[in-house]
């Protein structure tokens, strides 16, 4: 399994892109801005897409992607969200008003995207690929992904959240090849962090410690503000000093690009 990441930064800026990883090249995580940097045969190719909630920096590119494939397309692109997500983009985004009804064009027969809800806790097969719905805590109903082939490892990402027992919990079950997990501020802005239901550098090394000592995988950051990116990352590579996990606990903590390709 390849995941490929498109976009992965808190806000747009010069080489920044919003949060988007391509999976095998059918299965879309996210929709960010991130998408517009594929070819038009590589959208073609996506035939699913997981979306963890409805803020605008996880679903800018979907209606304008679709609006470029739309001529090519031969079914619906399957869009499985949670059900208040799913409402979200129809009142929104796909109301006739910001852009066309694709769910009903060109014919509600034959639609250019087909809805499909999803719920905690589920689990879905999509292109022979193994899909797992996990909690997330955050200002809209909000889940992450766990993705992994049959009896391999799993790629898994937070989405947006805050505090998030419930995740750990069943993170702590799961065969982890590589975990991507938010951290949007530093911790000079950890309340509003908090307020916001995202995570500071502080925030993070609580929820890290909920993973079990025995195990061990890969932690990449993501989601963090481009003006304060430099300050995150210096913020997270002092826990040592400053929130230490204890003696025997250490954390492979990597920050994330665009670009890069994980083979799981």
């Amino acid at each position: 399994m390849k995941v490929r990441v498109l976009g992965c930064s808190g806000a747009i800026a010069r080489d920044c892109r919003t949060t988007s990883f391509l999976v095998d090249g059918d299965l879309l995580v996210d929709a960010g801005t991130g998408v517009g940097d594929l070819t038009l045969p590589e959208m073609t190719g996506i035939s699913d897409v997981l979306l963890t909630h409805s803020h605008l920096d996880h679903v800018a590119a979907l209606p304008l992607m679709i609006d470029a494939i739309a001529s090519q397309l031969t079914r619906p692109v399957c869009i499985h969200a949670l059900a208040g997500t799913i409402a979200a983009l129809k009142a929104h985004v796909f109301n006739n008003v910001i852009w066309p009804d694709f769910s009903r064009i060109p014919s509600p027969d034959q639609p250019f995207i087909a809805f499909h809800e999803v719920h905690v806790g589920q689990r879905l097969e999509i292109g022979g690929k193994l899909i797992e719905v996990l909690p997330a805590v955050h200002t809209v109903p909000a889940v992450g992904y766990a993705v992994s082939r049959p009896g391999g490892r799993a790629w898994v990402f937070t989405g947006d959240t805050e505090r998030n027992p419930a995740f750990w919990e069943r993170v702590n079950a799961m065969d982890v090849a590589a975990l991507v997990i938010e951290t949007a501020f530093s911790n000079r802005e950890k309340d509003l962090a908090r307020r916001s239901l995202h995570l500071s550098p502080s925030a993070l090394a609580e929820e890290l410690d909920c993973i079990e000592r025995s195990t061990s995988f890969p932690i990449y950051i993501t989601h963090t503000k481009p003006v304060q990116t430099e300050l995150i990352m210096a913020e997270i590579q002092r826990f040592d000093q400053t929130l230490p996990f204890g003696p025997d606990v250490s954390h492979d903590i990597r920050w994330l690009r665009a670009g890069q390709e994980f083979e799981l």
